[in-house]
Formats: structure tokens, C-alpha cells, sequence
């Protein structure tokens, strides 16, 4: 995680899904190769919102690849086809992520490949979710709850990025950026409205909702009636890097200076937002 020297805008940012340290072991239990693995992965979007801290905000990132445990998920979303072992009775075995090959643990990468060669035991999940899940949770709870507490209200911003595939081979369909935030149940309006009007002006195509709402942690941590507000933000591959070799394109610079600009003008704007002061928890 990537503090300022003074947290002064009520915001926190957080990249769950751009951690490329992929261990040795679950290398070697993989049925694909790194590149293949890395499909699923958010590159270089911790690197894209990296300005954040010099303006003031909290930055926390994933250093575990989505394709290892995937923390916008519920912490035992899993899939007993996976393991060997009997699940906890608690696990969320039924939900249309597990069925999609999307759980806290993943089946598969992004474009449907299997991960891994063989069942693994139940207990590897366990330790996964015990040792890195709760504690990322953890961190994140304390990081806007602090924010919330010392200027009364927090705006968490969810960052990903996603194939430009996904939207569709519709030019009228694509985006450049889609911003989530429940149907309206995440955030206040306001803070949507500033994100979206600001990258309109900068020429970017802004779409809502769909077909991205935003995941766990945007549901999970949008509480507006207490003051803390969650937004997911999705970006558009093709705007900064080579969907095919991961590797950054010439508009990595451009569209890191927009987000910069759009970030500082969205939390001027949230001055003047109506406080609402949070007891200490």
C-alpha cells in the first residue's frame, strides 16, 4: 500500500485485481503458462492511478494475482468441483460467480481456460483465504473506516480494467470507461455524476452499469446512509496497453494524466458535499 504524507482528501483508491507476483507453487499446479494466467489480471492499473497518493489519498493494491484468490469475491466463494476435500459449510457453493468459474479461487481465466492441472485440497483455499483475503479485508475496512472518521464521509474508488472484447464488437456498444456503482445504491449520485461528466469533457466514452455494476467490495463497502461511498471504475485496455503482450502503449501517459486531472477535480468538488461525521467504531 502506497500512503501520502498527509492523507488530505476523503478518499481511498484500491486495485484488487493488478497483482502480477505469481508464486512458484501455483505456477507449477497450472495447467497454462504465465502469459495465459496474466489474462485475467488488471495490468498496470496500480500504475495508472499511481498519482493519487501525491494528491493526498491512500493507495492499496493486490500483490497475489486475481487468477490465485480473487478479493472482489465473498471470502469462501468457491467451487467444490475444485477441490479435494469437503468445502466448509459455509461456503457460498451455489452463487452465479462459482458457476461461471469466477469464485474467491478461480477455475478459469478471463477467456474460459482452466487453471489448474488436478483438484486442489480444500485446505490450500483455506489457507489462501485466511492468510491473504481476511488480512487485505482487513486493511481495507480499517482505510476507509480511519477516513470516514477523520473527515466524515469516504469515497472508496475501485479500480479495474477490462477487455475491450467484453463490450461487445458493436461500435456503439464500446466505452472507454464503465463506472459502477449498484444502480445507484454504492455512492452518492454526486460523486458518479463528477467522475463522468469530467471524462466526457476530456472525449471519453462513459457508460454506467453495464455491463459492470461493480463486485463485491463496491456492494459490500458502499454504505451511503453511513457516509461511506464505493465506486467501481472500469477502463477500457485498448486506451493504454497491448491486450495480446500486456505491454504499455504510447496512451499509458495521456490517460494517467486524465485520471490524475479528473481525480483532483472530483475530490475538489467534494468539499462541498455534505458531511456525515462517523462515530468511532
Amino acid at each position: 500500500m502506497d500512503e501520502p504524507a498527509q492523507h488530505a482528501i476523503p478518499f481511498v483508491f484500491n486495485t484488487p485485481h493488478s497483482g502480477a507476483h505469481y508464486p512458484d507453487s501455483f505456477l507449477a499446479a497450472s495447467r497454462l503458462d504465465a502469459l495465459a494466467l496474466r489474462r485475467s489480471e488488471d495490468a498496470h492499473v496500480d500504475r495508472l492511478f499511481a498519482a493519487v497518493v501525491g494528491l493526498g489519498a491512500p493507495l492499496m493494491r493486490a500483490n497475489f494475482p486475481r487468477a490465485y484468490l480473487d478479493v472482489n469475491r465473498e471470502p469462501y466463494e468457491l467451487d467444490p468441483r475444485m477441490f479435494a476435500g469437503r468445502l466448509p459449510s459455509y461456503a457460498n457453493t451455489r452463487s452465479m460467480r462459482v458457476a461461471g468459474g469466477l469464485g474467491t479461487v478461480p477455475r478459469i481465466v478471463a477467456d474460459g481456460q482452466e487453471i489448474y492441472r488436478e483438484r486442489l485440497p480444500v485446505e490450500e483455499a483455506v489457507r489462501r483465504i485466511e492468510t491473504l483475503y481476511k488480512p487485505y479485508h482487513r486493511t481495507l475496512r480499517g482505510l476507509i473506516h480511519r477516513t470516514a472518521r477523520t473527515f466524515g464521509r469516504s469515497f472508496l474508488i475501485d479500480c479495474h480494467s477490462m477487455p475491450s472484447s467484453s463490450l461487445g464488437r458493436d461500435e456503439s456498444a464500446q466505452a472507454d470507461f464503465v463506472l459502477g456503482d449498484r444502480f445507484g445504491t454504492a455512492c452518492l449520485p454526486a460523486l458518479v455524476d463528477g467522475f463522468e461528466s469530467r471524462l466526457r469533457a476530456l472525449g471519453y466514452k462513459v457508460v454506467r452499469n453495464k455491463p459492470y455494476a461493480g463486485g463485491f467490495i463496491t456492494e459490500h463497502y458502499g454504505e451511503p446512509g453511513l457516509g461511506r461511498h464505493a465506486l467501481q471504475i472500469e477502463i477500457n485496455r485498448a486506451l493504454y496497453m497491448s491486450e495480446q503482450s500486456l505491454a504499455l502503449t504510447a496512451g499509458f501517459v495521456t490517460l494517467a494524466d486524465h485520471l490524475a486531472e479528473v481525480i483532483a477535480g472530483v475530490a475538489a468538488e467534494t468539499v462541498e458535499l455534505p458531511s456525515h461525521r462517523i462515530a468511532a467504531e
